[in-house]
């Protein structure tokens, strides 16, 4: 039987309770230091040292090992935002309990299933947690049948990937559990002329802008992209904009992982109206602005606040001269009057 894995990715969020930190490399991060540590890899990649190409059709193998014994769960997100849950499943070899320092291969020789590469193009994230504890993962995800050999995730996207692993390791301590994560990238024969960049983040809301063009949101993939180097920015509401320089290469993905945590505080606005006084004194003068009275001189002065710029002020009292003149209001202040007889 064959499984296809089809495995763009991006960010994840965390939930209450100072558990797990939101990382976009990272996906979710346990806030503490914990007591046991866990790797997952690709048969293509041992070291972790490089992003490996697979390509359309092509097997895959996973690779996991935990530094004590644990309980491991194996999840990964495709381009479209479905979660698969890998491990644990009916299949044999399919349990989810390692031992200490054993490397679990998922397929190992002999099982009776396979990963088969499947598209979309572009990074793909793959999500490993141990616990020394055994997970609830009911709420999460279930087998729909006794027929079924891989559990239907109810998650939808990597945010609510995040959140729902949240809410399950809460009862748990929190030194107790360990997440890691492996990338590796799909290709096709098609696309080896053009380049795709991966950007993930750890808020929600940011977009992508490539060489002053708009790509869309963050935490995912944008294939089919000519090889050069380019100006990126992202744009998160709240925080301010990240920008650099990237090379995008052939047949090759660019990982982008930006942790936003630089908080922006708007400015106060900025009024449209400056605060004037007009002095004069004739007490009972008559005040007109732009051709509208809009008082009397009383105690030798008027409080006035008038729109910003150019305005025509017209002082009418009996016994004076009627007065007129221009005034440019640029911010607050005092204009004073005296009319002649």
């Amino acid at each position: 039987m064959k499984k296809l894995l089809v495995l763009p990715a991006a960010l994840l969020l965390s939930s209450a309770m100072a558990a797990p930190k939101i990382s976009a490399q990272s996906i979710i991060v346990n806030p503490v230091q914990p007591d046991l540590s866990v790797s997952v890899w690709t048969d293509k990649n041992p070291d972790g040292t490089q992003i490996p190409n697979y390509k359309i059709d092509e097997k895959i193998t996973l690779n996991v090992r935990s530094s004590q014994d644990a309980y491991v769960y194996l999840f990964n997100v495709d381009g479209t935002g479905k979660v698969d849950q890998l491990l644990p499943n009916r299949y044999a070899n399919g349990a989810n309990f390692v031992k200490a320092n054993v490397v679990k291969t998922f397929p190992a020789a002999g099982d009776q299933f396979t990963f088969d590469i499947a598209g979309p193009v572009g990074l793909n994230k793959v999500l490993v947690l141990a616990s020394k504890t055994e997970l609830n993962l009911g709420d999460l995800s279930k087998f729909s049948s006794q027929q079924d050999s891989f559990a239907d995730v109810n998650a939808k996207g990597q945010q609510q990937l995040a959140q729902a692993l949240s809410i399950v390791v809460s009862p748990i301590p929190q030194n107790s559990w360990v997440s890691d994560t492996a990338f590796y990238n799909v290709a096709s024969q098609q696309q080896s002329q053009t380049g795709n960049v991966f950007v993930g983040t750890n808020v929600s809301g940011a977009v992508v802008y490539l060489n002053g063009q708009r790509l869309g949101d963050a935490n995912q993939t944008f294939s089919a992209i000519r090889p050069g180097s380019y100006p990126l920015k992202i744009t998160a509401p709240g925080y301010r904009d990240y920008s650099a320089t990237i090379t995008v290469r052939a047949n090759a993905t660019t990982n982008v992982n930006v942790e936003f945590n630089t908080v922006v505080t708007p400015a106060p606005p900025v009024s449209n109206t400056a605060a004037v006084n007009i002095r004069s004194s004739v007490n009972g003068a008559l005040i007109f602005v732009d051709g509208r009275q809009v008082g009397t001189i009383q105690n030798g002065g008027l409080d006035l606040n008038l729109p910003r710029g150019g305005h025509e002020i017209v002082l009418i009292a009996p016994g004076y001269n009627t007065f007129v003149n221009n005034y440019n209001v640029s911010q607050g202040g005092t204009i004073t009057i005296t009319p002649k007889r």
